[in-house]
């Protein structure tokens, strides 16, 4: 079954993105020899928390790493209204991580799976680089 992420709003996107996201930090942190539950899920919020995944989206305009359609779809997912509530973050922070939710959930529902890891990756990356 395809799914036409052209017409899908920025929520929806965010809610694949969101999964798609989580599943690959899963695998990273498995990868790293992590097993035991608690200390899976303790790390993993250091990946996929809102005030993680802002400070990705704000790292990556700083570098420029952003193609101007991934903008156009992260800023989809960040303006669109969401009938939910920020949970021990702010409203901006919230909105910010669901952008960054919905350009993952484009690359994947696009079949952009090279560039999906290459972005992956690189948040992997600056998120451990940075301690976070």
């Amino acid at each position: 079954m395809d799914v036409d992420y052209q017409q899908l709003n920025g929520i929806v996107l965010a809610y694949m993105g969101d999964s798609i996201y989580e599943v690959y930090v899963r695998r990273h942190l498995l990868e790293k020899g992590l097993t035991k539950p608690s200390k899976l899920h303790q790390r993993a919020t250091h990946y996929v928390s809102a005030k993680a995944q802002a400070f990705l989206v704000t790292k990556m305009e700083e570098e420029g790493l952003m193609t101007e359609t991934e903008a156009g779809f992260y800023k989809r997912g960040r303006n669109a209204k969401s009938h939910t509530s920020a949970k021990n973050t702010s409203v901006l922070t919230y909105r910010v991580s669901t952008g960054f939710e919905a350009l993952i959930g484009y690359l994947y529902l696009s079949g952009q799976t090279q560039r999906l890891e290459e972005v992956i990756a690189w948040c992997i990356q600056t998120v451990e680089k940075e301690g976070k």
